[in-house]
């Protein structure tokens, strides 16, 4: 099948990836949900402690949606899980080599699963064929990460909401800004190369 058949709403990324039996379609998938982990992981070791804050500034959060689009929504929960699941059994992949359970940002993690398949799910209906669909689905994706992030931030360190918004959801917002641009322009991008491969 030509890459152009694939160029169509309903389609995700990696779905361009040829696989020509259904055993390596799974062997594809199953390649793609562990990149996908250790690509967040990889990601995660980019933090930058914000002052006042226990959440560092990470690239975990825009590796998480970039899965999520570019896999779709089975494959982006299942990569994020991967990641979750393998952090909590002692992989040291969670952001500055952290791993377990009881973190106080281990929710934002939570929220990353969530935001990956949501995000997987637009993308299957286009969300990531142009720039102003792009920023939109990057903007529901990152609203999950904070909606499941913050109240688990408060829980855990026994912050008010107010004060875990203050230190858990504003220092980030121009840097997902900047990530939201960055998709911007990589998603649509990659969609029109693949659209003249085939």
């Amino acid at each position: 099948m030509s890459t152009a058949a694939l160029v169509r709403p309903g389609a995700v990324l990696a779905d361009l990836l040829p696989a020509a039996t259904a055993s390596r379609a799974r062997v594809r998938d199953a390649a793609l949900v562990v990149g996908g982990a250790a690509l967040t992981g990889i990601a995660a070791q980019i933090a930058v402690p914000v002052p006042g804050s226990p959440v560092p500034v990470t690239g975990q959060t825009f590796a998480a949606l970039l899965v999520g689009a570019s896999l779709g929504a089975g494959r982006g929960l299942l990569s994020l899980a991967l990641y979750a699941l393998a952090g909590l059994a002692g992989m040291p992949w969670f952001a500055d080599g952290a791993s377990g359970a009881g973190g106080a940002t281990f929710g934002y993690i939570a929220g990353m699963m969530l935001a990956a398949t949501a995000v997987g799910a637009l993308a299957r209906r286009g969300g990531d064929r142009g720039m102003l669909r792009t920023a939109a689905t990057m903007a529901v994706g990152s609203a999950l990460i904070y909606a499941v992030g913050v109240p688990y931030l408060a829980l855990s360190t026994g912050m008010s909401l107010g004060e875990a918004v203050a230190a858990g959801l504003v220092p980030f917002l121009i840097g997902d800004a900047l990530k939201a641009a960055l998709a911007m322009g990589a998603l649509p991008t990659a969609w029109k190369l693949a659209g003249r491969r085939g």
